[in-house]
């Protein structure tokens, strides 16, 4: 596979802490797949939504992630339903409702916007969180999206490449200069400015080669989208890593299976693969993401009402998370 012509962004912005292994969650109800869906999001909004946040920030909880899809066409609705709240309004009113956690878009389709419209938007969006924004962005699976918003679905890869380098760029500088091809510009200016200096990381999410390989060349950050932590995944992002960047800083991202801490209440089937029990018992099946190098872990919980959902994000980050990697 031939490098994108497209440069890399300049600087490396890492975030994790040093030395441990923190935790976040994607948000219920602002994204509704029948993935993951629990039956009690279907009449829950925005209270339900933020107090699921205000327990992952009191938590701990390292972030809170956002979903990204514009729309849903039908032949994919009976699958993914059509319930998916807008990325950037959501971080938004999450900024205000929260006050600490960091705030992901989990993720964002760069290839479907403009990279100036792009980096106004995090810009903005880092200045009302005061620093807290996380950019997670990928290249989005869904053709018909790209058939009316953006390039073809084909050209979504380079596409994908520009839009990061651009988002980078115009949300370091005031006034960029984006070589194209798609999205050639200069001589304009973006404020505000973003508080994060030089400007918010940039997570790219994906575990094909062509995502690790992007990843490796111009994110800050990888969120991958297959269960961890799989060494060999890992063993060929860093080798790419060196070849790509020197070697670079990367935060490293996985996903971990549902879990459930104790035992559920009686009726509360938990999806198949849910790893349930002690404390103790979900310590040891964590502890390997933190001895491959994982950074950030992102979890759920299986849940039929927010109460119980939100027990059980309090239960994590008392009696699990502070103990996974110590």
């Amino acid at each position: 596979m031939p490098d994108s012509p497209i440069a890399p962004p300049a600087d490396v912005v890492t975030v994790l802490p040093a030395g441990r292994t923190v935790f976040g969650m994607q948000l219920p109800v602002q994204s509704q797949s029948t993935i993951y869906v629990e039956p009690w999001e279907a009449d829950a909004g925005p209270d339900e939504l933020a107090r699921v946040a205000l327990a992952c920030e009191a938590a701990g909880f390292f972030y809170v992630g956002v979903c990204d899809h514009t729309f849903i066409p039908e032949r994919l609705a009976g699958a993914m339903s059509t319930v998916w709240y807008d990325t950037v309004a959501t971080l938004g009113w999450l900024a205000a409702v929260t006050s600490e956690i960091r705030l992901l878009s989990h993720i964002y389709v760069a290839a479907l916007r403009h990279p100036l419209r792009a980096a106004k938007e995090f810009a903005t969006l880092d200045v009302l969180s005061s620093g807290r924004i996380i950019c997670g962005v990928g290249a989005g699976h869904v053709n018909e999206e790209f058939d009316l918003m953006a390039p073809e679905f084909s050209a979504r890869g380079p596409a994908t490449d520009e839009a990061i380098a651009g988002m980078a760029l115009a949300m370091t500088e005031e006034f960029p200069v984006l070589p194209g091809p798609r999205w050639p510009a200069e001589g304009v200016g973006l404020k505000p400015r973003p508080v994060q200096a030089p400007r918010p990381p940039i997570w790219v999410g994906g575990s094909s080669p062509a995502a690790l390989r992007r990843t490796a060349r111009f994110a800050d950050g990888w969120l991958p989208q297959s269960v961890g932590p799989n060494l060999e995944l890992l063993a060929t992002l860093h080798d790419l890593r060196a070849e790509l960047r020197d070697g670079a800083p990367l935060d490293i991202g996985a996903i971990a299976y549902p879990c459930y801490l104790g035992t559920p209440p009686a009726g509360n089937d938990l999806p198949p693969g849910t790893v349930q029990g002690s404390a103790e018992h979900l310590v040891e099946y964590l502890a390997p993401f933190a001895e491959a190098g994982i950074g950030q872990v992102q979890v759920r919980f299986p849940a039929h009402s927010v109460e119980e959902l939100c027990d059980q994000i309090a239960a994590f980050g008392a009696e699990v998370a502070p103990r996974v990697g110590a």
